[in-house]
């Protein structure tokens, strides 16, 4: 049986593959930048750096239409219902850059404020060290991602339903302790119990 000569101009693939290479190339970010690395962020949007080259430049603040969240900067317990809000409202299939240390680790801020990193909340798929970061790490963590994006996925998405625990290093859970009262001790609880 003889095969058939592929046309000039004609090329094979297979549909999931073209689809990855379609949301690799057209990432839509969503910004969430809250101190230092945010003014690095808005570095890469402007015309020396030029996040337009990757297909990555059209940032939109309605987490409906986005498709990648960049966090920048340290994000506070008190914000951080909002970041879960946004990542929520975010359509599948999606992707997270965690940009300066901060938002990695809690950088500088050990404090009981400060999340110690988003991937204890949120899953991030890639890490941007420094703080804060250059540009070009931010480019740099896009090309990483739209490689990662290239590699895996399928046209329907059903590989991110299985997305619940973060792909970064594990954090050092401190010993669970006991609290012990002493008998006839004044706690909330015995002021709750008396209203």
């Amino acid at each position: 049986m003889a095969v058939a000569a592929v046309p000039e101009g004609v090329v094979l693939s297979q549909l999931d593959h073209l689809a990855n290479w379609v949301r690799a190339n057209s990432l839509w970010p969503m910004p969430f930048a809250t101190a230092c690395c945010g003014i690095e962020l808005m570095a890469v949007g402007a015309s020396r750096h030029d996040i337009a080259r990757f297909g990555a430049e059209v940032m939109r603040f309605s987490p409906r239409q986005c498709d990648l969240m960049i966090v920048a900067g340290r994000v506070v317990m008190k914000m951080l219902p909002v970041l879960q809000r946004i990542w929520l409202q975010m359509p599948e299939p999606k992707w997270c850059i965690s940009m300066g240390a901060c938002a990695s680790s809690g950088g500088v801020f050990d404090t009981y404020a400060v999340v110690q990193g988003i991937d204890r909340f949120i899953p991030v798929d890639v890490y941007v060290p420094g703080c804060p970061p250059r540009p070009e790490q931010l480019i740099e963590s896009i090309l990483d991602l739209q490689e990662k994006i290239k590699k895996t996925g399928t046209l329907m998405g059903k590989e991110f339903a299985q997305r619940t625990e973060h792909e970064g290093p594990m954090h050092v859970q401190a010993p669970q302790t006991e609290l012990t009262v002493a008998p006839g001790s004044y706690t909330t609880a015995t002021r709750l119990q008396e209203k």
